[in-house]
């Protein structure tokens, strides 16, 4: 199965790396089944970072490895989902296991209806239908070295403004 990964540079041996911000399924190489939610998220880098170009980087994922390694895939928005995504968002120091988590991602739309979670405006039954209504992209999430191995790199694509 192809996978995308957005980035201001050629991504050709993806790394764990830190992050500097708390993301939806905690730290890690993300790629989406998604070309053009790759492509956005490279324009946005790149407004972000004044840089005239960036990169979609197209990998080979054995998602064999779906059977093989420790993962955990959320098919649409659950309130375990939800649950997953807000401990990785809030709970500082949080972290898991699995070796890949794929499911919907939480885009600027959906980071607004969390927010109204968050603050207790929307309840988790409200929230999970206010997100069914909207068409969310999915995410991989690889977390481990060896959830690594299972992508080859193919090509990079170069994005201009």
């Amino acid at each position: 199965m192809r996978v995308y990964h957005g980035s201001i540079e050629i991504v050709d041996k993806p790394e764990l790396r830190p992050p500097y911000r708390t993301l939806d399924y905690g730290s890690g190489f993300y790629t989406t089944t998604s070309c053009k939610q790759a492509e956005d998220w490279v324009l946005r880098r790149m407004r972000e970072y004044k840089s005239a170009h960036g990169y979609v980087n197209t990998f080979e994922f054995d998602d064999t490895a779906l059977q093989k390694l420790n993962c955990l895939i959320f098919h649409a928005p659950t309130e375990e989902w939800v649950d997953f995504v807000m401990q990785n968002r809030t709970q500082k120091g949080f972290s898991h296991d699995y070796d890949i988590v794929y499911g919907p991602v939480a885009n600027d739309r959906v980071y607004a209806a969390f927010a109204l979670y968050e603050g207790g405006l929307l309840n988790k039954q409200n929230l999970i239908a206010e997100l069914k209504t909207y068409r969310l992209v999915d995410q991989y999430l690889f977390h481990t070295e060896a959830a690594l191995q299972t992508l080859t790199f193919l090509e990079a694509k170069e994005v201009i403004k």
